[in-house]
């Protein structure tokens, strides 16, 4: 059983930054791919970015391509999303998401339904 808890969600200003943290625990951390997703108000979970294993890979969707970066600490269980550049319509409750069937995979997910554990999200508001 693998558990994620998000933080570092909050209230911030146009063209601001903030970073999110995801601790895992239970599993065998660097094994798995990882995964940030977002979900505003009436609308469905969407993908953020994704991280491969040993973090050498990374993914992005389009309306954050340049303004995100996705990392990951092994030796910590963490994985980050530092968040720049911020628009009001990046207001949502961002997720994080382990992938355990990466290592047969071998290439980053960016549907929810193939992420496995899902942490309980945090709220990120951007004020225009």
């Amino acid at each position: 059983q693998v558990q994620l808890v998000a933080s570092g969600g909050g209230l911030v200003q146009t063209g601001g930054s903030l970073r999110l943290s995801c601790a895992a625990s239970g599993g065998t951390f660097s094994r798995y791919a990882m995964g940030w997703f977002r979900q505003a108000p009436g609308k469905e979970r969407g993908f953020v970015a994704a991280i491969s294993s040993s973090g050498g890979r990374t993914f992005y969707a389009e309306p954050v391509k340049g303004r995100f970066t996705i990392s990951r600490d092994n030796a910590k269980n963490t994985v980050y999303l530092q968040m720049n550049t911020l628009k009001p319509e990046d207001t949502a409750v961002y997720y994080c998401a382990a992938d355990l069937r990466y290592v047969s995979r071998s290439y980053l997910e960016t549907r929810p339904y193939e992420y496995d554990y899902w942490g309980q999200g945090t709220q990120v508001t951007v004020s225009s």
